[in-house]
């Protein structure tokens, strides 16, 4: 590890991972640190992404896909059943990724395009000149060094301590992050090619449950729930024990992860003078699904692009940088979490009985696009209310 990269890159998740690919390969000077002793575990996510979505970065291999999708469902509190098809050439709408080989693929690439890669190394302060993010001092197995950059990538995870440390308010309001749990089931009896979401307030307050297969027997089991409904008794383990006791009761679990997602709103700003924050650290996680791996790594590669052009011009400031906020939030990506995010306000105030009634209006939804904009754009056509009730959002969407 150099003493001065132009790029500092703090975490090794899909946003930092391509950040740091995109610009090595670009002929900049780059690190990657990562904190913890392995890129990808512990597995924080569902790990599923679209076909699409996954190709605009990496070609798929089947060394980090543990299974094809190619439909869905969604459940209803009483148990009828929303069957999603898709249409598309292939049939195929999405994966379920092994996040601990498909992160350490993405570093590894990073990597190999020139990037210098250290792990088990923790960014333990900002190094600041009047303001100006210049840096960070870093901590490797007892040693303590200052490392300088041009541009410091923060893509530390939710409620960002980097960006914090450097007078960004990363804060997710509790009834805005979702507390999530999962286990990674065997022995169970489900559809390998389906991805399946279950709603209502008895099963998940607030928020959802799903089955992310990941092969013929096995699956991501994991439910999200508001952190203003969990508490002593009813924490998102003790709806997701309840469901899995019911649902496979002769499920061997084989891994079991919790942590938290956040379902607001992106910072009002996510730069700084030297600084740029990207994927979850910027709260950029869709906030309908909880879904965040292609959002970093939209994030990581314009952070990047961004970065790259500015180091050129020899201008790092912030209103220099404010590019890349501004190309975010303008891109079909923000504007998805945008509309994704009243869609979720609106969601979330509904009682199981309404929830009851909008999918018992359909049985079947062939998409031409397997995405939630389309698939709420079909179902306000056989739920005319929907228009009334989302009122201006409804307008965007046509």
């Amino acid at each position: 590890m150099k003493s001065h990269y132009d790029i500092l890159v703090i975490g090794g998740g899909p946003g930092g991972a391509i950040a740091a690919r995109t610009a090595a390969k670009k002929g900049l000077s780059v690190c990657l640190v990562e904190k913890r002793s392995a890129i990808g575990a512990p597995v924080r996510c569902a790990e599923g992404i679209g076909q699409v979505a996954l190709a605009e970065f990496i070609e798929p291999d089947k060394r980090w896909i543990s299974a094809e999708m190619t439909g869905a469902a969604i459940v209803a509190p009483d148990g009828t059943k929303m069957k999603l098809e898709s249409s598309l050439a292939g049939n195929k709408v999405g994966y379920i990724l092994d996040r601990k080989f498909f992160d350490r693929e993405l570093v590894w690439q990073a990597a190999d395009a020139g990037s210098d890669v250290s792990v088990k190394t923790r960014a333990a302060a900002p190094i600041m000149e009047n303001g100006v993010v210049k840096g960070a001092t870093l901590e490797y197995c007892g040693q303590v060094m200052d490392v300088t950059a041009d541009v410091v990538v923060a893509a530390d995870g939710v409620e960002s301590k980097f960006a914090r440390w450097c007078g960004i308010d990363t804060t997710v309001p509790v009834r805005e992050i979702m507390s999530g749990a999962q286990y990674v089931l065997t022995n169970i009896d489900i559809d390998p090619h389906s991805t399946v979401f279950y709603l209502g307030n008895e099963i998940a307050p607030e928020g959802y449950l799903w089955i992310f297969p990941k092969g013929e027997r096995s699956a991501n089991v994991g439910i999200g729930i508001s952190g203003r409904k969990s508490g002593s008794g009813h924490r998102a383990k003790d709806y997701l024990d309840k469901f899995v006791h019911k649902t496979f009761p002769k499920g061997r679990p084989i891994e079991f992860i919790v942590g938290g997602v956040s379902v607001c709103r992106p910072l009002d700003c996510t730069v700084a003078d030297g600084l740029i924050i990207v994927g979850d650290a910027a709260r950029v996680v869709d906030p309908l699904t909880g879904g965040g791996i292609y959002n970093a790594m939209v994030t990581g590669r314009l952070a990047a692009d961004v970065a790259a052009d500015c180091i050129a011009k020899g201008n790092t400031s912030k209103k220099a940088l404010m590019a890349y906020d501004a190309g975010w939030r303008s891109s079909k990506m923000g504007k998805s979490i945008e509309r994704n995010y009243h869609i979720k306000e609106y969601l979330i105030k509904q009682p199981d009985e309404k929830l009851n009634a909008i999918i018992k209006s359909v049985s079947n939804l062939n998409l031409t696009e397997f995405s939630t904009i389309t698939l709420i754009k079909e179902l306000m056509k056989v739920n005319p209310k929907l228009m009334f009730e989302l009122g201006a959002l409804a307008a965007s969407l046509r």
